[in-house]
């Protein structure tokens, strides 16, 4: 492991290293080398945001940034939590920055985003969890590009009172927070959330706001089973969300969890059919999908499938 990976993650070096496998044919992607990469590289680092897709070691990375699409990472690149599939950095985070909302609003309009997706990292620390960046986040995106559509993926805001509120109250179109992985597996993979609070966080936006497209996404190849990937499935749907991203894991470091299996294709096409059966109205399910991963495109389907 290189000295900046060991830096990223002091919390986890005392777990035992997990080799990381092969990947199979269909998960190589290409190393990224567009000119729009760079371009869009050199945007985000000229406004002072973070993303997801660096912080995270995104596999999409290179096909996003050359199509001039990037996920916003607010509140700083330093997690207040340690989740064992995670690769963004754990610790004590910075100040909040008051100019990055911002930034954000600049980013959106000068990049001309159609869609633009603002997450965050966990930050347990702040009385809100962070939900006021969230919504001036929003705000300056509607002022600097009014018609770029916005899709937030948040914490889960536990022990926040009034957190999920406000950013429902400031109207982005879409509401995500993804459930990561079966509910078996949380104590493991993700020890700093519950599953349920999760569950919750989502049927309470909808009901606040039942005009708010509501997301969530899981990974597969940690060890769950086909059966307890149709129950989160049926666990969603009674809490509203209507669209769902199934993707697998890959394993950043060797001191995160190992991968279980490499789940095929046909598996993952096997997921998005039991899953429009059960009533999502748009489901993404691939070997390569992330929750952002085209969500400008899943945005628009998700539109066309209410309208019908």
């Amino acid at each position: 492991m290189s000295e900046k990976q060991g830096l990223r993650h002091p919390e986890k070096a005392h777990r035992p290293d997990n080799p990381i496998q092969r990947k199979p044919t269909w998960i190589r992607v290409k190393a990224p080398t567009s000119r729009q990469y760079a371009e869009t590289r050199d945007k985000l680092r000229n406004n002072h945001l973070h993303t997801v897709c660096e912080e995270a070691a995104c596999p999409n990375i290179g096909e996003c940034w050359s199509r001039g699409h990037a996920t916003v990472m607010i509140l700083g690149d330093i997690c207040t939590r340690g989740c064992a599939f995670c690769n963004v950095a754990t610790g004590k985070p910075r100040p909040v920055d008051p100019l990055e909302p911002d930034n954000v609003g600049r980013t959106a309009a000068e990049m001309g985003l159609k869609h633009m997706v603002i997450t965050s990292v966990d930050r347990d620390d702040l009385a809100d969890g962070g939900a006021t960046q969230f919504a001036l986040s929003i705000a300056r995106v509607r002022e600097s590009a009014p018609a770029t559509t916005i899709e937030v993926l948040t914490p889960d805001f536990r022990d926040k009172p009034g957190a999920l509120e406000q950013v429902v109250t400031a109207r982005p179109d879409v509401f995500n927070h993804n459930l990561e992985t079966v509910p078996r597996l949380y104590p493991t993979i993700r020890p700093g959330a519950r599953y349920y609070h999760s569950l919750r966080l989502l049927d309470r936006a909808k009901q606040l706001d039942p005009t708010l497209f509501t997301k969530s996404g899981i990974m597969v190849g940690l060890g769950e089973e086909r059966l307890e990937v149709l129950q989160v499935m049926d666990d969603l749907r009674s809490a509203g969300v209507d669209f769902l991203t199934i993707g697998q894991y890959l394993q950043p470091t060797p001191k995160h969890a190992p991968i279980a299996r490499f789940v095929t294709p046909d598996e993952f096409e096997e997921f998005a059919s039991a899953a429009a059966r059960k009533g999502f109205l748009h489901v993404a399910s691939t070997p390569l999908t992330r929750s952002s991963y085209h969500a400008d495109a899943d945005f628009q389907a998700l539109r066309a499938a209410r309208r019908t």
